[in-house]
């Protein structure tokens, strides 16, 4: 079963793409920024067995729309909670990665009843300061030369150097995702992700965690998601070597590995 449909919220239209079984428990995959919800696909060969699988675009990537101005964590959690109401789902598993990672933590601390468990990969919960004014640098940038301007870079972060080599095809579909975000909406995410502040709030999280971290991600560096773990009771983490941003797909077998033994299935 595979359902496009399009989800209106207040001043965003959301793109949401549901397969696997209509009578199996929902899971909800969330992009990176700068991705779209293709980059899930070789989760979805593994879930949809299993799950009723929810995925969808964030605001400003995709097929969804791009409100204007910056947005805010309050808004892409909430665009979630638009999308499980429009499906009459009661409660899911969430999966998340880099933007859509925090925006999991997001919905546990402030919407546990409605989540069964939550995987948060390659993610931070805070924006220090050389965090936080990084993405002024990729804003300015992107806004003199568009997307294109710092697709190496976020290349160079996202894949390890043999997979780039090796998965060409694979590669060519993400720089074509992220160059089908849209300035507009790169920038509003960003601006969310300068304000991040979920750290000091983990100890309060109710619902089951488990964090994945790439042993050569920079931006999600182990040590600051072992730290998380630890901040956040009854969690879990899994650190996958030789792995950098992408976790999901740089090394998909690892991670799907770890995905089927926190969910259970």
């Amino acid at each position: 079963m595979t359902q496009r449909i399009d989800v209106a919220r207040g001043d965003v239209t959301l793109s949401v793409r549901v397969t696997g079984r209509t009578d199996g428990p929902v899971v909800v995959l969330s992009n990176s920024l700068g991705a779209g919800l293709d980059m899930w696909d070789p989760q979805r060969a593994l879930l949809e067995d299993h799950y009723r699988v929810i995925g969808y675009d964030t605001r400003g990537h995709g097929r969804s729309s791009t409100p204007p101005g910056d947005y805010r964590f309050a808004d892409l959690t909430g665009d979630v909670l638009a999308i499980m109401d429009h499906l009459d789902v009661a409660q899911a598993d969430f999966i998340g990665l880099s933007l859509g990672g925090m925006t999991g933590l997001g919905l546990g601390l402030d919407h546990a009843d409605l989540f069964r468990r939550i995987v948060c990969a390659c993610a931070r919960a805070d924006a220090p300061p050389a965090f936080a004014n990084g993405w002024d640098d990729r804003i300015a940038a992107i806004t003199q030369g568009g997307m294109a301007a710092i697709w190496p870079g976020t290349l160079e972060r996202w894949l390890t150097p043999d997979v780039q080599a090796d998965r060409p095809a694979e590669v060519a579909a993400l720089a074509d995702d992220f160059r089908a975000t849209t300035v507009a909406g790169y920038t509003g995410c960003a601006r969310a992700l300068q304000r991040l502040d979920y750290l000091r709030r983990l100890p309060d999280m109710a619902v089951p965690v488990l964090y994945v971290s790439g042993a050569q991600d920079m931006g999600a560096p182990t040590q600051t998601m072992r730290d998380m773990c630890a901040a956040t009771p009854g969690a879990v983490h899994v650190d996958i070597p030789d792995c950098a941003h992408i976790a999901n797909l740089n090394r998909r077998d690892a991670f799907n590995a770890a995905l089927q033994s926190f969910l259970e299935f």
